[in-house]
């Protein structure tokens, strides 16, 4: 679980000068920006857009591109759950939709108290006899029906 700094446009410009002058600035300044804020807020966007001398739209189709970027900040704890072929062939696909009926949320949805953001990754190499998740960060392999039920408590704070 981290703690992200408020929205503030002068801290996201420091950021942004700190990273435009290198080669391919553009993700690793994103990434900044949601290290710090949690996410890479709407107004970041022109922002980035104008430093790198980019449109809003290049800079927009990025973000929206990888999805690992944020739109809206996290919950407290973002459990991520492997989509890849693998897992999904080893019963991914029936924890996914156990862990979004649980939480009650898509993926890259939070619920309603803040407490989880569940979203994909694609593949933590973790696969070899069941699907496989990141809580806040942590690897957890051989992912059956048991075990997802104890990383939700644990991420529900239960």
């Amino acid at each position: 679980m981290s703690k992200n700094e408020p929205w503030q446009p002068q801290r996201a410009a420091e950021i942004i000068a700190a990273g435009a002058r290198q080669q391919g600035a553009t993700l690793p300044i994103l990434h900044a920006l949601q290290e710090t804020f949690g996410h890479v807020p709407e107004a970041a966007v022109p922002m980035v857009a104008d430093a790198l001398n980019l449109t809003r739209a290049e800079v927009h189709g990025v973000v929206s591109f990888y999805h690992d970027f944020r739109r809206e900040p996290a919950g407290r704890h973002v459990l991520k759950l492997c989509r890849a072929e693998a897992c999904q062939s080893m019963g991914g696909e029936a924890l996914a939709a156990r862990a979004q009926a649980a939480l009650a949320v898509g993926w890259g949805g939070t619920t309603a108290d803040r407490a989880v953001t569940l979203e994909p990754v694609y593949c933590l190499g973790l696969c070899a006899t069941a699907p496989a998740a990141l809580l806040d960060g942590r690897p957890v392999g051989r992912l059956d029906h048991d075990r997802l039920l104890t990383l939700l408590d644990e991420a529900m704070d239960r």
